[in-house]
Formats: structure tokens, C-alpha cells, sequence
């Protein structure tokens, strides 16, 4: 069996940019939750069997009391931020095993089921569906496999050493030299890309790193100066690698059965009319449950 597993709120910001408005029976918008049901069902449609969907049922985590500037809910739009928890209910209606995480993150509930399912060994291959980049350090050569939805690309771990130069197991050491955006750290000043994946390549985390750059041993640009840098914000750093690193450890499932579809509940039914589309709930009935 393969293990299908999905980032919701990455799905949801997506559909949310990507549809025109729409809203439900109640005047409230719900197009990007019809764009993530619509997507679900044509993942099961195409065939997939076991789903998990990772949620943020909040944007803030633990996270944010390591780090005054990690992300949180300030400045995304208030229409898109009504369409969480109604997704989740949504998402359980249909049939699907939602994680909502309060405490921890989507991307956590992700790595921690990655891990679980790959450990059983009827599971042919985990699917982690979302383009996130925190998500590459979960790929485990094929078995475990990044797949980017939008693009219709897939990356295995020797996809991640081709896109970051380095492998899964030093993402977290790449994302506190250089930065991550998205979740709202800076990472080293002056460290890029391409010496973070260089000196990695060569000294895979943080510590491993000569705190010399006369001891590096390969050319990097600048190196006198990313090494005096890297050891006046060494303690950051580490700070900025624990922010990166997935939590394992998260409850998720007992057994990968749970996250076998068995269709969608009764409630969806009306569910799908209150939001407009009762052909959502024509085209979930339609799919034929696999063994």
C-alpha cells in the first residue's frame, strides 16, 4: 500500500489564491475549501487509498515561545483564516483522518506520520504531499518521498541532494545557515545557499563545522568572513536549526489501517449542499472503496 499524506493548510492557502470567491448558502467564503475537497476526491479518484491531512488549527505553536519572530496568524486575511477549522469538519465528513495541531505544527504531524508509516513494512512507499522544503529532511530514498501537487513533481533524497546539496539529514543544519522566510527566521548573516551547501557537504551539521575557516578544506567565498559570522551566532544558529527541525513524536495514528478511506460519512451529504456543490458529495459516493 502506499500512505498518502497531505499538507491541509498549505492546501488551503493554495486553493485560497489560486479560485475565485465563492460562498456558501450562509454568505461566508468557502472557496478554498471546495478546492481542497475537490482535490481530495481526485486523489482518491486517482486511486489513493490511505490519507492523513496535517491542519494547523492554529498558526502559532511551540515554536513561537523559542522565537519572538517566528510566524503566526498576524496579517493573513481574515477570509482565509475562517476557512481553517470549517475545513477540518469538512475534511472528517468526507472520510479522511484530519490532525489538527494546537500545540505543534502540520509539518510536524506530517514528520511523525512519515516515520510510523515507513516503519511498517507493508507500506510500499510514504507520500508526503506538499512542496514545503522543512518537509525534505522526512525523505528516506524512495520509500519516503516529497511530491509538489502543483508542479506534478516528485523528489527523493536524491532529488533533495540535487535541489539543497546536501541530504535530508542536514536540511535542518541548511535552513538555520541560510534562513527561512516563511517561518520567520533569518538564519546567519551573510550565509547563502551555496556555502551553506558546501561547507555541509563536507561537515553535515552544525557542530561538525571547524569554527576556523583554515580548516575548512574546501574553496567558499568569503570564507573569513561566513566563519567569523557563524561563530559570533553559533548559539543562534543551533536556536535557528531546533526551529527546523520536525518533531517526531506526535501522536498521529496506531496502525496505517486508520488512514484507509471507507468513504464519506452521512453528513457530508448535507454538508456539501450547505456549501453549494451537492456534486461533491455525487462524485465521493461514485468512488469505489479498494481493498
Amino acid at each position: 500500500m502506499k500512505i498518502h499524506l497531505l499538507d491541509g493548510t498549505y492546501e488551503l492557502f493554495r486553493h485560497f489564491y489560486a479560485m475565485p470567491r465563492q460562498a456558501d448558502r450562509d454568505g461566508h467564503e468557502v472557496a478554498a475549501i471546495v478546492g481542497v475537497l475537490s482535490s481530495v476526491l481526485a486523489m482518491l479518484e486517482g486511486g489513493a487509498t490511505h490519507i492523513g491531512v496535517a491542519t494547523d488549527h492554529v498558526i502559532e505553536s511551540f515554536r513561537n515561545d523559542l522565537w519572538p519572530g517566528y510566524k503566526t496568524s498576524e496579517g493573513v486575511e481574515p477570509e482565509l483564516l475562517a476557512q481553517f477549522h470549517p475545513l477540518e469538519d469538512a475534511l472528517r465528513d468526507v472520510g479522511v483522518v484530519v490532525w489538527a495541531m494546537v500545540e505543534f505544527e502540520a509539518d510536524d504531524a506530517l514528520a511523525s506520520a512519515a516515520q510510523r508509516a515507513a516503519e511498517n513494512p507493508a507500506v510500499e512507499q510514504v507520500i508526503i504531499c506538499t512542496p514545503d522544503k522543512d518537509l525534505s529532511q522526512c525523505i528516506t530514498d524512495d520509500r519516503v518521498v516529497q511530491f509538489d501537487r502543483r508542479k506534478r513533481e516528485q523528489r527523493n533524497e536524491r532529488g533533495v541532494k540535487e535541489r539543497f546539496g546536501v541530504g535530508p539529514a542536514s536540511i535542518p543544519d541548511y535552513l538555520a545557515l541560510v534562513g527561512d522566510s516563511a517561518d520567520g527566521f533569518p538564519g546567519v548573516p551573510g550565509w547563502g545557499e551555496k556555502a551553506a551547501s558546501t561547507i555541509l557537504a563536507v561537515y553535515p551539521h552544525l557542530e561538525r563545522i571547524p569554527p576556523s575557516s583554515a580548516s575548512w578544506g574546501v574553496p567558499v567565498r568569503g570564507a573569513a568572513r561566513l566563519s567569523s559570522a557563524l561563530e559570533a551566532n553559533r548559539e543562534l544558529a543551533l536556536l535557528f536549526r531546533r526551529l527546523a527541525t520536525l518533531r517526531d513524536d506526535v501522536k498521529v495514528f496506531a496502525d496505517v489501517d486508520e488512514l484507509r478511506w471507507r468513504g464519506p460519512r452521512p453528513a457530508f451529504q448535507d454538508r456539501a449542499q450547505r456549501l453549494g456543490v451537492p456534486g461533491l458529495w455525487e462524485r465521493a459516493r461514485r468512488i469505489p472503496l479498494m481493498d
